[in-house]
C-alpha cells in the first residue's frame, strides 16, 4: 500500500469494473495522504470526464492529458482539424508506489485486460520491479508529466466552483455490488496475493534497464537513432541462435521482413505468435500482417496465430501467455538467444515504431527468457494453429492440439466477408498508420 506517492500513466482507462475499483483506489490513497498524479492519453477517455473531474479536485489528485481533444463530445471533429498531433497517442503502462515498486508492461486498465468480465480476455504480460530501474521509471514518468504534449486537466476542462468545494466522493455502487464483493474477494484470496502479504513472492534478480521514448515523439519532433525500436536493437545486440516474437499487432513492413529474412540467413531460428484474423480486435491491422506471410514462411520463419476460443482447458491457458477462453493476445515480448527480454508497450507495427510513445524494459535473464520460451512452445499447440505452406504455395493452418494434426484450408472460425475487407484492406496504402 503506497504511503507517499502514485505515479500512474496508462493509454487506456475503461469506465468498468475494473476502471472504477482502481479510480476507488487511487481516491483511497489520496485521502490517507498519498500525492496521487494520473497522466492518461485522451484518445480513451470518452465517458470519463466527469469523473476526472471529481478526482482532479481532491488537492492530493492532479490528472493530465495527452495530446487532448478540444472537442470533447464530437471528437472526431478534432480528428478533422487536427490529424497530425491527435494521430499520435501515447501508448506507455506503469504504475510505480512510493517510488519503490514498479509495473511496467503491455496491460491496460480494464475488465477485458484483468479477465475481470464476460468479454473477451487481452491476454497480456506486466513486469513488477524493485530496485534502481524504479528510479528510472519515476524518471521517465516526471519528464511525460512536463511534457508539452501534456495538459493539465483544468486546461482541457472547466471546474466549477461548486465542484471544487463539494465532498468528493465515488458512488458507493462502483465498489460494494456483488459481482464487485465476489471478484474482490476472488482476488484478495488468490495465492498472489497470498506470497505478497507475506513476503514470499518469488522474484527474478536481473540486469534490467528501462526504454522508453522521447515524449517529443507525440509532437513528430524525436530523433529517429532516439526511437525504441533503434535504441532496443542496440541494446538486445544481434541474435545468433532464436528469437521468439509475440505481438498482438504484427506488421512487420517491407523493412522488417527484409531484417528478418537476413537474420534467417545467417541461422537464426525465428517463430512469431500473433493474432488470427478471428482473435484480432483490429482487422485493418490484420490486412498490414497478412500481406507477408508466404514469404515469411518460405524462408523458414514459424508463424503461430492464436485461437480466439479453444477446445479444452489447459495450463497454459489460465497462467500463460495467452489468456482464457475467448481470448485476444495483447502481450508484446520477445527473447533473444535465451539470454535477454523484452517485456513492454511496443508492438511490431509502424504505429508503436513511428506514431505512438512506448516503453519497456530489456531484461538480461536465462530464468526469465527460458520460462517465456517455454510458455511459447506450450502456447504453440495448446492456443494457436501453425501455418504452413502446401505444395502448391497456399497458405494451411494446423490443429496440433489434438494427437492427429487438422489441416484447415481457409483463415479459421472466419467468415467469408472478414476474409475480403482482409483482402481489400492489405491493397491500401495505410500500412503506415498500422
Amino acid at each position: 500500500m503506497a504511503a507517499r506517492t502514485l505515479d500512474v500513466q496508462y493509454y487506456i482507462w475503461e469506465d468498468d469494473m475494473s476502471g472504477r475499483l482502481l479510480f476507488s483506489v487511487l481516491l483511497s490513497a489520496a485521502k490517507r495522504g498519498v500525492h496521487v498524479r494520473l497522466l492518461l492519453d485522451d484518445n480513451n477517455t470518452p465517458g470519463l470526464d466527469d469523473t476526472l473531474r471529481l478526482l482532479d479536485s481532491h488537492p492530493n489528485i492532479e490528472v493530465r492529458l495527452f495530446n487532448p481533444f478540444s472537442f470533447r463530445t464530437l471528437r472526431a471533429l478534432g480528428y478533422l482539424t487536427d490529424f497530425a498531433r491527435l494521430n499520435r497517442r501515447m501508448h506507455n503502462k506503469s504504475y510505480t508506489a512510493d517510488g519503490v515498486v514498479t509495473l511496467v508492461g503491455g496491460r491496460n486498465i480494464g475488465d477485458a485486460y484483468f479477465g475481470a468480465g464476460e468479454e473477451p480476455l487481452f491476454s497480456d504480460l506486466d513486469v513488477m520491479a524493485i530496485g534502481p530501474v524504479v528510479n528510472d521509471v519515476a524518471n521517465d514518468f516526471e519528464r511525460y508529466w512536463r511534457c508539452s504534449s501534456v495538459s493539465t486537466l483544468q486546461q482541457v476542462l472547466s471546474l466549477s466552483e461548486q465542484e471544487l468545494t463539494q465532498r468528493i466522493e465515488l458512488p458507493e455502487s462502483w465498489y460494494n455490488d456483488e459481482i464487485t464483493r465476489r471478484y474482490l474477494h476472488k482476488l484478495e484470496t488468490s495465492q498472489f496475493m497470498a506470497d505478497l502479504d507475506r513476503g514470499t513472492l518469488p522474484l527474478i534478480w536481473a540486469k534490467t534497464r528501462l526504454l522508453s521514448d522521447d515524449p517529443s515523439k507525440g509532437e513528430g519532433k524525436a530523433q529517429r537513432h532516439s526511437l525504441l525500436p533503434q535504441r532496443l536493437f542496440d541494446v538486445m545486440g544481434s541474435p545468433t541462435e532464436r528469437i521468439d516474437i509475440i505481438s498482438a499487432y504484427f506488421v512487420p513492413t517491407r523493412a522488417g521482413v527484409a531484417q528478418l529474412l537476413n537474420l534467417v540467413r545467417k541461422g537464426v531460428k525465428i517463430a512469431i505468435l500473433t493474432n488470427s484474423l478471428a482473435a484480432n480486435d483490429v482487422a485493418v491491422v490484420h490486412a498490414g500482417y497478412a500481406r507477408w506471410r508466404k514469404k515469411l514462411l518460405r524462408y523458414g520463419v514459424e508463424l503461430y496465430e492464436l485461437k480466439p476460443t479453444r477446445e479444452h482447458e489447459t495450463a497454459v491457458h489460465d497462467r500463460g501467455l495467452t489468456g482464457n477462453s475467448g481470448s485476444s493476445l495483447h502481450a508484446k515480448t520477445f527473447s533473444i538467444d535465451g539470454s535477454k527480454v523484452f517485456i513492454g508497450s511496443l508492438n511490431f507495427d509502424p504505429r508503436s515504431t513511428l506514431l505512438n510513445t512506448e516503453m519497456g524494459f530489456v531484461i538480461e535473464s536465462e530464468t526469465l527468457a527460458t520460462l517465456i520460451h517455454k510458455r511459447f512452445t506450450q502456447s504453440q499447440r495448446d492456443a494457436a494453429w501453425q501455418l504452413r505452406l502446401d505444395r502448391w504455395g497456399r497458405i494451411n493452418w494446423i490443429d496440433r492440439q489434438q494427437e492427429e494434426e487438422k489441416v484447415l484450408k481457409k483463415e479459421p472460425a472466419t467468415r467469408f466477408w472478414q476474409r475480403v475487407l482482409v483482402r481489400l484492406a492489405a491493397i491500401l496504402p495505410v500500412e503506415w498508420l498500422l
